[in-house]
């Protein structure tokens, strides 16, 4: 009798839960006008996906990089770099720039006298690493200079002061770098003088300048073969650039959305966006990579006022958001169809974050399904966190579904090739055979004994009208330095235009008191 009372119950709930979920159904479609499919709904659809249960997850303490004096600059950098060997930090330190590399199985505290890289004048705003050459360093820096620097394989033991190359090229600070994708040897620069410079590094000079900014460049990306380059600008536009003739192919300026930073989407022919709206609230944009007269979508995030950095991983579809002071961490998933953007999670941590280091695919640890893994700097610490993105799954056998063929570490160009207009694709590689493969590599640094260059009949040292007041008392000191050094060059030659003529004067006298005599 009890069973047979139990299972009327069960089927009475089953029925009642039916009827309402039904119910709810409906009225979703009501909400939504009926069946079409271009009203967007308020309540979340659900849709299958393998990436729907990714988290975060925190290395161990044991695991995290202690007493490293982080930067305290301001500029909106992440002031990191990793790759599957090193990982690199842009340092507080006095007078001149510097930043530390540390081996990235070097967990642990980092002695206070940890050897550092310290070549340049001013403080360095920005490092990258070369993605084909896990030794080879690039950094830029406030006095105006761009440096590469090699990293012995067993790391640094004391501190490195000459770089392997000195590229100087701009007339102010540099606070951008950025490697092209697929070539060799070419390395892309944005100054504070609105400019960007492209780098034949084969040669040590600048091949071409790109002059189409009305202020200082934020944000540079490139598209899966290098063809395209994107950038955002402090006069909140979106560009779109043939990076070898400089020719501006588009031009984004919406009113509704202040563009800060951007990137590529893969093969998608799309950019995303991060900006703040009309209201000051952030938000992301995704754009037409050929039309950018309007936005396809935006989206309101919250209302704070730190940079949302976005990072796209190409391989899973997956777009990261990271906030500058927050501490947490929004992903998506991005389609080519409606609705583009599905929240996945959010990962949270209560220390906020100055800037984020990703690792390349190839130093990640497949075995954990691990698809993706910041390096978080958490200035007040002193402490860089490693936090990875899991899939979780059951099986320890290879995942050939969320590891499909990669960009590797191998180039598919040389950088007299791209020059020439050729266009090529990365080069692949699976992370189930080839991640450990040995690069062969060589960075050869070409030797040059002048500082500068000239680009399209430009002298790129040529001074510039300054913009701002300092830079206008630093050149008035420096010209007056220039007209005291001429004067007193000008004061000698004079001494020793007349000691010339005493000297000849006293000839003269010589050789007429010679002739005199022999005449007499």
């Amino acid at each position: 009798m009890s069973n047979m009372c139990s299972d009327v119950t069960e089927h009475f709930h089953r029925n009642h839960l039916n009827n309402l979920s039904h119910k709810l159904f409906k009225g979703t479609l009501q909400c939504c006008g009926g069946n079409d499919t271009n009203t967007m709904s308020w309540r979340p659809t659900y849709r299958s996906s393998k990436f729907r249960n990714v988290y975060g997850k925190v290395a161990n303490r044991e695991h995290c990089f202690e007493g490293i004096p982080i930067t305290k600059n301001v500029h909106d950098n992440h002031f990191c770099a990793v790759n599957a060997k090193f990982l690199a930090i842009v340092t507080e330190s006095a007078g001149g720039g510097s930043f530390v590399v540390i081996p990235v199985t070097q967990f642990g505290r980092i002695d206070p006298h940890y050897p550092k890289v310290c070549g340049h004048q001013g403080k360095v705003l920005d490092i990258k690493w070369n993605p084909f050459h896990d030794n080879i360093i690039a950094s830029c820096s406030e006095d105006s200079s761009v440096r590469i620097w090699e990293v012995p394989d067993s790391g640094l033991r004391r501190n490195l002061t000459e770089s392997v190359l000195e590229l100087y090229g701009h007339s102010r600070r540099v606070g951008l770098i950025e490697w092209h994708p697929t070539t060799s040897g070419i390395l892309f620069s944005a100054g504070y003088d609105y400019k960007i410079l492209i780098w034949n590094l084969e040669i040590g000079e600048p091949v071409k300048m790109i002059d189409c900014h009305t202020d200082v460049i934020l944000c540079m990306s490139f598209n899966k073969e290098g063809s395209l380059l994107a950038t955002s600008c402090k006069d909140k536009k979106l560009r779109v650039i043939e990076p070898r003739s400089g020719k501006l192919l588009q031009e984004a300026n919406f009113k509704n959305h202040k563009v800060n930073r951007v990137v590529f989407l893969g093969n998608m022919k799309r950019l995303l966006t991060t900006g703040v709206s009309r209201w000051n609230t952030r938000q992301i944009a995704l754009w037409d990579q050929e039309d950018l007269s309007m936005p396809i979508i935006e989206e309101e995030i919250d209302g704070l006022s730190g940079l949302l950095f976005p990072f796209y991983d190409a391989d899973t579809h997956m777009l990261y958001l990271a906030g500058k002071g927050d501490g947490n961490i929004r992903y998506y998933e991005i389609t080519l169809e409606k609705p583009y953007l599905q929240y996945l999670m959010e990962f949270r941590s209560p220390a906020p974050q100055k800037g984020l280091g990703v690792m390349p695919k190839h130093g990640l640890d497949v075995g954990a399904c691990e698809v993706f893994r910041f390096y978080k700097l958490v200035t007040l610490k002193g402490l860089i966190e490693p936090i990875s993105m899991i899939v979780p799954r059951r099986s320890e056998t290879y995942q050939e579904d969320i590891y499909p063929m990669t960009p590797g570490t191998e180039p598919a160009l040389s950088a007299d090739e791209w020059l020439s207009g050729i266009n090529r694709g990365p080069v692949l590689m699976s992370l189930k055979e080839g991640y450990n493969r040995p690069n062969k590599l060589v960075f050869k640094a070409p030797v040059k004994e002048k500082k500068g260059g000239v680009v399209n009949g430009i002298d790129l040292l040529e001074n510039v009208p300054p913009r701002t007041e300092n830079e206008l008392l630093r050149m008035f000191f420096r010209q007056q330095e220039e007209l005291r050094r001429l004067k007193d060059e000008l004061t000698q030659k004079d001494i020793k235009i007349r000691q010339l003529e005493l000297e000849l004067n006293n000839i003269r006298n010589n050789r007429n008191c010679y002739i005199f005599d022999s005449v007499s």
